[in-house]
Parts: structure tokens; sequence; C-alpha cells
């Protein structure tokens, strides 16, 4: 059978010379397609033209065999339960505070102790600290964490990789300039005094949701490690290590600076909660920890995840730990499975991953397989279909508290059912609507009530966020326990996008009452310079080719001043290399967005974003497609080392491995579709 849409044997170039371009010209030799040239065309799916085309024709067989090898490496490493599942790359704080539990909770891990630390020394910068991503260089926090991780697995404080730590950390202010839940790491261990760390009552529990401040205003991710290290900070454990461990050789004896106005009020009203806190209301207090306990206990899954990532994992196992629960009992030993379930180990040593993302992998790569042309039918992908369609949560979740509409979505992880989110949910809706119901069972229901759910998501203002409604009490950010500014959820055009474009393909259209709303959202929110930022990938380039995706999907005139000004800002931050780059460092640095070293991931964005705006003639993306064909390995893959997924803007970044390879197979598929038309 074969395997693609009007795609026959891929043909060999005559000629073999070093084309520069695809269609329309970039300075290199043009010819007119030859009635030999036109059958072949013809043979892999691209129309006649009414008028003789300019275009290479030796790059048209190059575009197919590269679609073909990066089908084939897909089915390659395909599950055989029909899903796709590849690493999810962090920085090393998520295995040092691995390192971290592992002693609190008093697990021995000797036999991977060598493994961890050749992790570690394998991601050290020559500066002697750790970064937040590749080519990042530094970060204190990171630095410190690691520091200790590495200490607490035997390594001398006198051995060169060590010394440059300490160096690194002390030029650049030692324990006391770390983020909060560094030091609340250390104070476990007795290396940072408790009453230096910010208030986070355990009585906040109590507060129904329908007051103003409560539990449910924060973001799904930070509600999950708050809860559980409410607790942790109200029984302010410290456990007893030897004198060698300590690294208070890693204190400068400075105080905190303040920043801001706000953040001094709100250490102020700390300072007032700390006071409360030495007195009590005993009663009040025992009430809160049991409300506490149980919600945790609530939302453990099955499988002893909590909320799909590492945060509430550790914090939760953590807070029961200190709450007197035993590693026998049964909830303890979920967890610590859920915790093992997140680890992998090669060659660069053993490590813990800070999530796993299996169905995100999985709807993302049928995705792209679709668009190079692969037929639904194949047995692999309905295989995927169906394992998609069972992956659907239709039990309830926190969500529910701004929304009462069914359930319906999909998470991110294998068992995630608490937290269902839009980003993965409309990706998912857009790969089922691509398959036939008759060959899929129970996809029409699944696929009704995903997209009832989806629209249901959105914001008051228009648009969609990743987990939750209305989830925007920017305030939150602003308390000295949120130095990492992720303690919200609001709307983003990233996610907003992509929700247009799912709805788009079901054929609402752009008079509906939720598509009027969404596009007026994503037009009030375009940058000056014609992007628009982006949330849970790195960083205009995600945000602009969503939106675009998204806008073109609702019937937006390609010719309209916002889609312009997209285009125009994509073609200008093209590489000289022909690809697209933008460093995270542009979450801090607005003057570096759309700036960074070219990546094959980003650079399909932009491809696809261009062919969005009706660009497939341009010679930007000629040069887009040119550089993913050059770079294409032997096995179909792309190699790609720098982070182009976000976790928190500014704090926490992820490399995707599945990435560099779905996302140029995607770029490559819809680029040949516009040209057939």
């Amino acid at each position: 059978m074969n395997l693609f849409k009007n795609v026959g044997a891929t043909a060999k170039s005559s000629g073999g010379e070093e084309a520069r371009g695809i269609v329309g010209g970039d300075g290199g030799r043009e010819s007119v397609i030859s009635p030999e040239s036109q059958r072949v065309l013809e043979e892999r799916g691209f129309p006649r033209s009414k008028s003789p085309a300019i275009i290479r024709s030796s790059w048209i067989p190059q575009i197919e065999e590269t679609i073909r090898r990066s089908c084939e490496y897909f089915f390659r490493v395909q599950h055989p339960d029909g899903y796709w599942w590849s690493e999810l790359e962090s920085n090393v704080t998520i295995t040092a505070e691995y390192v971290m539990l592992t002693r609190l909770l008093g697990i021995s891990i000797e036999g991977k102790k060598e493994s961890i630390v050749r992790y570690f020394l394998n991601r050290q910068d020559e500066n002697g600290a750790w970064g937040l991503y590749f080519g990042d260089g530094s970060d204190l926090s990171t630095t410190i964490e690691a520091y200790f991780a590495m200490k607490l697995l035997g390594q001398e404080p006198s051995c060169e990789p060590m010394a440059r730590a300490r160096a690194y950390i002390l030029k650049h202010g030692g324990l006391e300039a770390s983020r909060v839940f560094t030091k609340i790491w250390l104070a476990q261990f007795g290396q940072y005094e408790w009453k230096k760390i910010p208030s986070m009552p355990v009585e906040l529990v109590l507060l129904p949701p329908e007051f103003y401040f409560n539990i449910y205003e924060f973001s799904s991710w930070a509600r999950g490690t708050v809860v559980p290290l409410s607790i942790v900070l109200c029984v302010r454990p410290q456990c007893k290590l030897p004198e060698s461990f300590s690294i208070q050789e890693l204190c400068t004896g400075h105080g905190i600076r303040l920043d801001s106005r706000i953040n001094k009020l709100f250490f102020v009203l700390d300072r007032l909660a700390k006071r409360l806190e030495k007195r009590p209301i005993r009663k009040l207090r025992r009430k809160a920890i049991q409300a506490a306990k149980n919600w945790i206990l609530d939302h453990q899954e099955e499988s002893g995840d909590w909320g799909g990532i590492q945060p509430p994992m550790v914090y939760s196992m953590l807070a029961l730990h200190y709450l007197g629960f035993p590693l026998s009992h049964e909830v303890m030993k979920k967890g610590l499975k859920a915790i093992e379930d997140f680890c992998i180990e090669d060659e660069e040593g053993f490590r813990m991953q800070s999530c796993i993302s299996p169905v995100w992998d999985t709807a993302l790569t049928v995705m792209a397989l679709t668009d190079a042309g692969v037929e639904t039918e194949l047995p692999a992908l309905e295989k995927s279909a169906r394992w998609l369609v069972d992956q659907q949560i239709v039990t309830g979740g926190d969500w529910q508290f701004k929304n009462s509409c069914r359930p319906g979505g999909w998470a991110f992880e294998f068992c995630n059912s608490r937290y269902p989110d839009v980003d993965d949910s409309a990706v998912v809706l857009n790969v089922l609507n691509r398959f036939d119901p008759q060959r899929v069972r129970g996809l029409e229901p699944c696929k009704s009530k995903g997209m009832e759910w989806l629209v249901s998501m959105q914001s008051s203002t228009g648009g969609w966020a990743a987990f939750d409604r209305d989830n925007d009490m920017d305030i939150l950010n602003r308390i000295p326990f949120a130095d990492t500014e992720a303690m919200v959820d609001p709307p983003t055009a990233d996610v907003t996008g992509r929700v247009l474009e799912v709805m788009g393909c079901w054929g609402y259209e752009p008079g509906h009452r939720a598509v009027s709303r969404g596009i007026a959202f994503l037009k009030r929110i375009q940058e000056k310079d014609g992007s628009w930022w982006g949330r849970w990938g790195v960083n205009h380039i995600y945000g602009t080719w969503s939106v675009l995706r998204g806008l073109i999907s609702m019937g937006e005139d390609p010719r309209s001043p916002v889609v312009r000004a997209a285009v125009h800002w994509l073609k200008d931050h093209q590489n000289p290399d022909g690809g697209w780059g933008e460093t995270c460092d542009s979450y801090k640095q607005p003057e570096l967005c759309g700036q960074g070293p070219t990546t094959a991931s980003q650079t399909a964005w932009a491809v696809m974003g261009l062919l969005a705006g009706g660009e497939e003639r341009s010679p930007e993306v000629s040069k887009g497609i040119q550089y993913l064909l050059r770079n294409q390995k032997p096995d179909g893959s792309w190699d790609e080392d720098y982070f182009t997924g976000t976790g928190f803007p500014g704090h926490f970044y992820i490399r995707y491995h599945n990435y560099r390879n779905c996302f140029p197979l995607m770029a490559l598929g819809q680029y040949r579709m516009k040209l057939r038309g």
C-alpha cells in the first residue's frame, strides 16, 4: 500500500547541481519546466501550471525524499500501542531536587549516584555554572541546587567542577540571592533560615472558591504546588546533615534587596503574617492542615501522579511525609513509582524529566504525517487515532470551578485527569477531524464532547488560556512567594490561535460569537512590530505562527494589515542561512525578539506562518525550505540543541526532543500542499 496521497516513487535529480532555491529564486540558476519535468511533478501531485512556471526542478525530488525519510523515521520510533513519546528536557534543577527528595525521604540511590553525577558534569558550563537552557551559560539558583546535590552525592568541594561552581555562586550573590523555591529546599536541610522564607499560610486552602482570593485563582500548576508547600512551610522540617554536607561556604552575608514598591508592600504583609503564624488559632490550623491533606490525596492520580508535572509530585510527597505517611503507605508507593517513571538514563547519565508529553507528541506527529500526505487509513495512524480517543478525559477537574461544561478535553501526559489543557485538546481535535468516523470507533461523540469543552474554555477577554478560564489575577505574581512570576494562567495569543485554527477546520463561521471575540482578542494584543508574543514556545516566532494559522483558518484576508504586518515581521527576522531562530533571552530582553541561532523547529514555525499568509512563492519561504532540506540527517531526523519550548517565561524552558522532527515534516508537507493548490 502506498503511504502517501498522490505521491509516487522518488525520482532522481537530473544534473545533480547544488540548487539554492525551490520556487521564486534567490540568485541561483532557474529554468522553465520542461515537459519531462512537468510529468515528474504531476507524478508527485503538483498540478500542471496554466503558464510556464519558474521552479528548480531538481529540488522537488529532494522534498519528496526528505519527507519520505522523515515519515519512515517516525514509523520506526512509534510505540506499539500507537503513540509517540520523546524526552522533555529541562535544566538540572529537576534532577537536583530528585536527589534532595530521596535524601529527605530516606531512600537510597546508591546505584544511581555515578550516573547522576555524570549527567551534572555533562551539563556544567565552562564558567562553572549551570544554565536554564542550552547556551544560557549561567543561572544562580540552578547552580546552587546542582552544587548542593553534587555534595549530597559525595563530590568533594575541593574538586575542580565544584570549585568553579562555588566561585560562580559567590560572585553572583550567594545563597541569599537565590529564588524562593531554592531556599525552601535548602531550609529543609538546615542550610537556610525558615524565618527568611516568604509565608504561604496553610489556612488559605479553607477559603471558598467564591472568595476574591482563594487557591483556584492560582494557575493549575501553582495551585498543585502551593497546597502541599503550605504544609511544608507550616511544619518547617529540618533534616540533620553531617557537617561535611553543609553549604554555608556559599553564603555572602548580604541581605535581600527589594525591587519594587508593590513587592515592598507585600513583604510588609508577609512580616505581619509571620507574626500571626507564631500564635495560630490552633483549631483553625488543624482544620486547614486536614483540608490540605485531603486535597492532596484527592488530587493524586491512580498512577501516582499529581498534576502530571514534577513540582506538585515532589512537594506532595514531602507534605505527606511530614504528616507521618510511611513509605510503605499505598499513596507514597504510587507517588514514588510515578516519580521514577519520569526518570530516564542513557549515556548522558541519569536524570528526571519535569513532565512527559505523549499526548502532545502523538497529536503533533500525526498532524505532521498527515500534512505530509500519509493516508489516515494507514493502520499505524488509525491506531494512533484510537489511542487519542481513549485519552479523552471525561471526569471532572479544577477547571469546573469556573466552567460548568461537561468534560471532554485532553491532557499533556499519560495520567492527568484533573487538568486537561486547551492547547493539547485543540491539536488533538484538529487531528481527529482528519479521520473517518466509520473506521475509528467512538470518534464522533469524542469529537463532539471535545469541541464543546474547548469552546467553553474561552475567557471573558475573548482569548483562551491553557488550563482555566479567567485565571488572570496578575497581582498574585507580585507576592514574595512568586518570584518566578508564574502564579496565574491568563489567555495567550498562541493558545487562542490554535483554538481558532481548529474551529476553522470544523466549519465555524467568522460571525460566531466565540470566533469573533477570539479574533478581536488577537488583534488587540498584536505587537506594534506585527508579531505576537509566544507563551508556550520561544517566542514571537511561535506566537506569530500560531496566530496566523488561526486567523487564516477563520477566513482572515491574507492581504489585511494585520496579516501583512506579521508576514513582514517574519521575513525581516530570517537568518542569513535561510532559517529562523529566537533565543530564550527574548522574554527578558524584548530587543532580541526574533533573533537567535537557527533551529529546525523555529524555522518550520516561520515557514508555516508565511505559508498561512500566502507566501509559498516568496524567496524567504524558498530559503527556509532549503534550510530544512539541507540539514536533515540520513536517518530522517534533525538536530537541535537549543530549547524552543517554554515552561515559565524568563524562568523555565524546555527542549522537546520531538519538536526538531515533527515541525520540519509539518512545514515541508504544508509547503508541498500549497504548491499542489
